[in-house]
């Protein structure tokens, strides 16, 4: 790993969290460089084994940018998506990964401050966990 970045996967909702990332760089609001998002309707429909699957190809790091209340597809898919986060944070034990390599947080659709503010923390947690 860099010792200035992490290589982290945010999967990210299209119409609640994507919207912030976009924003994001709209407002050249600057986050490391090695961030790769890919989109999914709903949070909660990410399989522990897509998290898994991106540390075996070399990912650092997963966030998980949740929908929070706003999700048009449920209303508990915050939480749907907590208990798909502590299944995999078993998994992850149990093969010997740190489960704090995988975090998530409900982001809504102007929280591109907040969504930069997450990710620098994840990579400053990511980049001590290194040392």
């Amino acid at each position: 790993m860099d010792k200035r970045s992490a290589k982290i996967l945010v999967f990210s909702t299209e119409k609640i969290s994507d919207p912030a990332i976009d924003m994001a760089g709209l407002l050249k609001l600057h986050y490391p460089p090695q961030v790769f998002t890919i989109s999914v309707r709903c949070s909660s429909g990410i399989k522990p084994k897509w998290i898994l699957r991106a540390f075996e190809k070399g990912f650092d790091g997963v966030f998980i940018a949740a929908d929070g209340s706003d999700c048009s597809y449920g209303e508990s898919c915050t939480e749907k998506t907590g208990v798909i986060v502590e299944k995999t944070h078993i998994m992850m034990k149990e093969m010997g990964l740190e489960p704090s390599r995988l975090r998530m947080a409900a982001l809504c659709s102007v929280c591109s401050e907040a969504f930069v503010k997450q990710i620098k923390s994840f990579t400053e947690l990511l980049l001590k966990q290194e040392n």
